[in-house]
């Protein structure tokens, strides 16, 4: 963070009344007169919930506005330089170069055809700020600054071949090899575990420090927010709700909006009945993606009515875990049964009923989902293939199950674009819902949602498994999601169980070595946690 100190008193950047509309009739405001300032060497925290505008202000910034959207009033003062009336032309001059973008899918933001180190330095050779050679020296320079393993072949290595805190740090370093005067953070940790994000944020820190750069920090975690600002502004509609230094923020929030994001953790689950009948249970599996091993005899059960979560970091094995119980991917050996019955280890080999019995809620609903059928017609599918409802049982079933999740039979007749990120991770669960499954296998369900929103499908999942008994496999890598709707949990690491019961006893001293560091680096509301992991 920046000494106020030693800030110039001349904004390196200040942005005036900006309104951001739709380029449809309506010319809806996306962001509604949103003004601040921000000096060199200083970092802003841009905080909200989904479609609060913190995006869009993050990409007006660089010139740019997604399709469907534009710029409509104010100004964007880059060095008294306005940014919003630049041709395309002079804008591609500081893309890159003075202001640069780290957004949040480093997977998608790479080529996976060039190596990591050319795309790195693509900038760089681009503005002629560097020749190739101390572009390269300047990459690998960088690249040791962030902690990455043995920079001189990293440099030569695809994106592929490397983890995706890995890639998030090379795309920090893609962005500051260019030397530019502002950096733009757009989520870069969301998708992230949570011992792999606080090496990225331990890295971003760093570079900030050392490079003195300024920055924007955007994100729906107002814990990892907190970590990196000097002062944060807190948006809801695409208005300013409130703007504070971190420190007044934290301790003394002004608004009621405010309060509620620093409060938006849900309650602790509710014990649920102990003796319940045996649903699901795993017997010695064993899998391998390409030769790699990735469980390794894993037993687990299930009983009905209850939720066991599976935590740990990237590359444990959470995901292939729940492939296998789907029969989305073979185990090497081993078995999975439901109410003892064992399942064929392929999709295709199972009956009807054992596709029934099991459902899959995923991490992106906007990959779910067809972007190019409405909602209705997307639920009535698993009606039409488990249920003997005819068309008009179908759409009434719809209407209901619409309607348990808390949401408008209206959008039925909808496509997911004109869906919130909650409001269609909500659909998703009706669809798995309309099977009437036994066990339903949650996969993230929450991670890309905003805390709220995210409360609010957590409190909804629980009130669906109070109603139906439903089974729940609950994969996540955030603890206090654990905390909420778990029963048991299970601790994976490089495809074993380290640690496995219920949640008050595992989550406990004494812990082993790698659920400890689980659980402390989990980010916390106050200002220096971050600096007391680093020390």
């Amino acid at each position: 963070m920046a000494d106020y100190s030693e800030i110039k008193q001349q904004p390196l950047l200040r942005v005036e009344q900006l309104v951001v509309v739709t380029t449809d009739k309506s010319k809806r405001r996306l962001v509604d007169n949103v003004s601040f300032d921000l000096r060199g060497g200083e970092v802003l925290g841009l905080i909200g919930e989904s479609g609060a505008g913190k995006s869009t202000i993050g990409l007006a910034i660089l010139g740019h506005c997604r399709h469907g959207m534009r710029i409509d009033s104010g100004k964007i003062l880059f060095k008294d330089t306005d940014l919003s009336r630049l041709s395309q032309r002079r804008l591609r001059a500081i893309r890159g170069k003075r202001i640069a973008y780290v957004a949040q899918s480093s997977g998608a933001a790479f080529n996976p055809a060039i190596t990591i180190g050319e795309q790195v330095i693509e900038a760089t050779l681009k503005h002629r700020i560097l020749p190739r050679q101390q572009a390269q020296a300047k990459a690998i320079e960088l690249f040791t600054q962030l902690g990455l393993p043995e920079p001189a072949q990293f440099y030569q290595r695809y994106p592929h071949q490397v983890s995706g805190g890995q890639l998030q740090r090379a795309m920090i370093a893609m962005a500051l090899c260019a030397g530019p005067e502002l950096l733009i953070f757009d989520e870069p940790t969301t998708a992230l575990d949570v011992t792999t994000q606080l090496g990225v944020l331990k890295a971003i820190a760093e570079v900030i420090r050392l490079s003195g750069v300024a920055a924007i920090y955007i994100s729906h975690d107002l814990a990892v927010v907190a970590q990196i600002s000097d002062r944060i502004m807190v948006l809801q509609h695409g208005k300013t709700v409130e703007h504070a230094a971190t420190a007044r923020l934290l301790d003394s929030p002004a608004q009621d909006y405010t309060r509620r994001l620093l409060t938006a953790q849900g309650e602790h689950r509710e014990a649920m009945p102990m003796d319940q009948p045996e649903l699901l249970r795993i017997e010695n599996i064993s899998a391998r993606y390409h030769q790699q091993p990735v469980l390794k005899n894993l037993y687990l059960s299930i009983p009905r009515g209850r939720t066991l979560a599976v935590i740990g970091e990237s590359g444990s094995g959470k995901s292939t875990l729940g492939k296998v119980i789907c029969g989305l991917h073979h185990p090497e050996s081993g078995m999975v049964s439901i109410e003892n019955q064992p399942l064929s280890a392929g999709l295709r080999a199972r009956s009807r009923q054992q596709l029934r019995d099991i459902q899959l809620i995923h991490q992106i609903p906007d990959t779910a989902l067809n972007p190019r059928e409405i909602i209705g017609k997307q639920i009535s599918r698993v009606l039409e293939c488990f249920t003997p409802l005819d068309r008009s049982q179908r759409a009434a079933r719809v209407q209901q199950l619409l309607e348990q999740v808390g949401l408008s039979s209206e959008l039925a007749t909808r496509l997911p674009a004109a869906l919130s990120g909650g409001q269609k991770q909500r659909v998703c669960i009706a669809r798995a819902l309309a099977a009437e499954p036994k066990l339903i296998i949650c996969d993230e369900p929450t991670s890309a949602l905003d805390p709220l929103v995210a409360r609010d499908v957590l409190a909804l999942l629980r009130d669906i498994q109070r109603q139906t008994g439903i089974s729940y496999l609950f994969i996540t890598h955030d603890l206090q999601v654990v905390r909420e709707v778990a029963d048991e949990v299970a601790v994976l690491f490089k495809g074993e169980i380290v640690r496995n019961g219920s949640v008050s006893t595992t989550l406990t001293e004494p812990l082993d070595n790698y659920t400890r560091q689980l659980l402390r680096s989990v980010p916390e509301m106050r200002i220096g946690w971050l600096q007391e992991q680093t020390a």
